[in-house]
């Protein structure tokens, strides 16, 4: 049993790790004018536009025209790897 709950763990640990990695390409590439029609570029956006538009539906995140959602995701998932997943191993 001990065996399946750390697979989990290390599963959920590991997509939300490649998850943030994504949130910063995405977030270092916004910087440039990227090319909206290059498929790198189309799917950074399909993955992080439905979760920031979670986050800007709830809070507003754009102060002096700089976009603080991918900040709030990090910090989130940050949040869930430290505090909510080691609870799985209990």
């Amino acid at each position: 049993m001990i065996e399946i709950k750390w697979a989990v763990f290390n599963l959920l640990n590991t997509a939300l790790e490649i998850y943030k990695w994504i949130l910063i390409l995405s977030a270092l590439i916004s910087f440039v004018n990227p090319d909206p029609y290059n498929p790198v570029i189309k799917f950074l956006r399909s993955v992080t536009e439905p979760v920031y538009r979670r986050i800007r539906s709830v809070v507003p995140t754009v102060y002096y025209n700089v976009d603080f959602a991918p900040m709030m995701v990090i910090l989130l998932i940050y949040f869930v790897q430290t505090f909510i997943l080691p609870y799985l191993l209990l």
